[in-house]
């Protein structure tokens, strides 16, 4: 397979709402990327677009709208949909159209409207089985707040810690001029925030945001059309668990519902391709999606960032601060903003900055290789990506 690189990244400004509709701000997306890689629509011979469920946008297949504002006319274009993975695994899929061979030069984007959607949960209960867990009623936000108790049990976790969390990140999410949420809180803020779900509170989540990410990748002979500074894609991974969360735990389960088995095995998977085989030791920063602060914690100990059993000390001893031994989520990470269909695809992005060298003031000092990763689905899909820059 031929060698992909990233080598344009675009990134709107996410906020509550917009004032444009979803096809132009699709067009600013993907107008951000080609101008960032000095290309036009005439560079690209496919595309591949990000899009969640169509409720949040108001309309029934909204690819079709955008199909020719992407480049995509007389050429493949292709939806990918795996819940908040989406993103990634959009990623996922143009590099395998550069790899096979069928395409040189790819566009790859997503951007949501969630801040216009009314209850963002409302819609995330019709993932449920309708007769088994719907009625309970169960959200993403319920969903996880099952998660962050059963790793409280199991290693020690608290609402501390996981205020420590939120903390670093929105912290981080100042020093970034794309995030929604660019406001600074107090441990003890975020602890007497209201009560969601016990033991999420309000500022242990994420927002419910609007805007988009598009990435161009092309094939290693075309770099050099684009840009000096490339962001390689080393590894890729992905991994699902069963749909019904109560075949996750159990005395006969595989794992534990504190952790997910899946997330390491994409992340191992792409940790092979890339020929790493010390993460802890390899990997400079990464960008893990955690759209709540108890879910950073058990991702970084799934991708094998920390050993096992260490991850509330390094909490605690700033490991995880951009200055800190393993960085996690300079940008703010998804608690700053979450745009569902483009979310992941924005861990790729900032990643693909980290190892750049482009990250402005969120930089993590001399990061070369980079993490990203993805979920969706009800804590079901899970992608990850290594990147590697050489500046």
């Amino acid at each position: 397979m031929r060698d992909v690189a990233i080598v344009g990244i675009g990134q709107t400004k996410h906020s509550g709402n917009r004032e444009d509709t979803y096809q132009e701000l699709i067009y600013e997306t993907a107008q951000l990327a080609l101008k960032d890689a000095n290309a036009s629509i005439k560079d690209i011979d496919a595309g591949v677009i990000s899009i969640v469920p169509d409720a949040f946008i108001g309309t029934v297949h909204p690819e079709r709208w955008v199909a020719d504002t992407v480049g995509a006319k007389g050429k493949p274009f292709m939806r990918v949909n795996t819940g908040g993975a989406s993103g990634l695994s959009a990623v996922q899929v143009g590099y395998y159209h550069i790899a096979s061979g069928l395409a040189d030069t790819v566009l790859v984007l997503g951007a949501d409207r969630i801040g216009e959607s009314g209850d963002a949960q409302t819609i995330l209960n019709r993932i449920w089985d309708p007769i088994y867990e719907r009625a309970m009623p169960l959200n993403t936000i319920t969903m996880l707040a099952f998660q962050a108790v059963r790793f409280m049990e199991k290693y020690g976790m608290t609402e501390r810690h996981m205020a420590m969390v939120s903390e670093k990140s929105h912290r981080n999410g100042v020093l970034n001029p794309n995030a929604h949420v660019r406001k600074q809180f107090t441990i003890e803020e975020i602890l007497e925030s209201r009560m969601i779900s016990y033991p999420i509170k309000l500022l242990d989540a994420c927002p419910k945001s609007s805007g988009g990410c598009a990435l161009l990748l092309t094939a290693a002979d075309h770099v050099h059309k684009f840009t000096d500074r490339p962001a390689w894609i080393r590894g890729i991974g992905h991994s699902s668990e069963t749909y019904f969360m109560g075949d996750r735990v159990g005395p006969k389960v595989e794992g534990d519902h504190a952790d997910s088995p899946a997330l390491t095995k994409a992340a191992f998977d792409a940790y092979k391709m890339a020929g790493i085989t010390d993460p802890i030791a390899e990997i400079d920063v990464a960008e893990l999606y955690a759209p709540f602060s108890n879910i950073e914690l058990h991702a970084i100990q799934d991708v094998g960032l920390v050993e096992e059993g260490e991850i509330l000390t390094k909490l605690e001893n700033g490991h995880f601060e951009i200055d800190g031994g393993m960085p996690i989520n300079p940008s703010g990470g998804v608690i700053c903003a979450n745009p569902i269909a483009a979310t992941a695809m924005i861990r790729v992005a900032e990643a693909a900055l980290q190892v750049t060298n482009r990250a402005g003031a969120h930089q993590v000092k001399g990061a070369k290789k980079a993490l990203a990763t993805g979920i969706g689905g009800d804590h079901q899909f899970f992608g990850a990506v290594v990147l590697e820059g050489t500046y």
